[in-house]
């Protein structure tokens, strides 16, 4: 394995064979394994479990890791192609990708959607431009379209719960002051599919699914032997569900359009996860969601707070999984 941008790249036993190495490395830790390896991690983006998690998960393995924020310490960078250099960006990334590569073993990129262009973001353009600078192996730390790092993690933990391969995951839209890039429950309910879950997202009207996130979902539940449909109805979504994944996202109808995004959503203030939600669900369901969330705007705090919530084991999971990622990536 020479890069993991997307688990759509790998094949279903790739996957579960990547998620057996975590829990191995998890049970028994090599703190030698990557002992004089260093990685580069480029931030064009905020984070916290990211980053954290990046650099837990190298150090537990012996390496070190270099931090990159660009405008913090170091020089404010460009990404447009073509771009006339006159601004506050003083170096572009054509220069700091290679340069940066040559001082690492392997790289890791966070690069959010730009969010104006949904063609453009779904093509993956910005990442796809920033993956083609680097030489070395290459994490995609979350892109326009992709989180693979969180779908990884999600399944690891969906596993360590012991969540039926055939069970009910409900992906459900929740309330967001502002539109959310597509990036997480893009990976999400492809990483559900493609365990073999029956699938379903729920949102309300204007905020379906791109067709192309929908399809993709679509032929790894078709391999898996899962299912995946979408629908507004909450009680149908809701009832038997193993799982309830939150997440916030824009709407796709009004890609770039902030203000069109903000009225379709002025009204959608019961997209909040409560403790009601879960009367007809199976009796164990979990709940989850990637965080950072907004506290009884997104998910009220009885669900955050309660037993069936998993969102710190979850965040745990993103230095497991990353782990089993770097270890491949650098010892094959």
């Amino acid at each position: 394995m020479n890069r993991f941008l997307d688990l759509a790249d790998f094949p279903r036993e790739q996957i579960k064979d990547l998620l057996g190495l975590a829990a191995r490395l998890q049970q028994h830790p090599q703190p030698q394994a990557l002992a004089g390896k260093v990685l580069g991690l480029l931030f064009l983006n905020p984070s916290l479990r990211t980053l954290a998690s990046f650099q837990s998960a190298m150090m537990r393995l012996g390496g070190t890791a270099v931090v990159i924020t660009p405008g913090q310490g170091t020089w404010q960078m460009e990404t447009r192609s073509g771009a006339i250099m006159n601004g506050a960006a003083a170096e572009h990334v054509r220069e700091a990708v290679p340069v940066l590569a040559s001082y690492c073993d392997a790289m890791g990129i966070r690069m959010f959607a730009e969010g104006r262009n949904l063609a453009a973001d779904l093509a993956e353009t910005g990442f796809r431009m920033m993956a083609d600078l680097c030489d070395k192996p290459l994490v995609n730390m979350e892109s326009a379209m992709s989180h693979p790092c969180q779908a990884l993690a999600d399944w690891h933990t969906l596993d360590e719960l012991r969540v039926p391969e055939r069970g009910k995951f409900v992906l459900s839209w929740t309330n967001h002051p502002r539109a959310l890039p597509l990036a997480v429950p893009s990976s999400t309910v492809h990483m559900a599919a493609m365990r073999g879950m029956e699938v379903v997202v729920l949102r309300p009207d204007g905020f379906a699914l791109p067709e192309q996130i929908m399809e993709k979902a679509r032929q790894a539940a078709k391999a898996s032997g899962g299912a995946v449909h979408e629908t507004t109805d909450r009680a149908e979504a809701l009832s038997g569900a193993h799982v309830v994944y939150a997440k916030e996202w824009g709407s796709p109808q009004h890609y770039g359009d902030n203000e069109a995004d903000a009225r379709l959503r002025e009204y959608l203030g019961d997209w909040c996860v409560k403790d009601s939600w879960f009367k007809t669900a199976d009796p164990r369901c979990h709940f989850m969601h990637c965080l950072p969330v907004r506290r009884n705007v997104a998910v009220a705090d009885e669900v955050l707070d309660g037993s069936r919530s998993v969102v710190v084991r979850e965040a745990f999971n993103r230095m497991v999984v990353q782990m089993a990622v770097l270890y491949r990536l650098l010892r094959g």
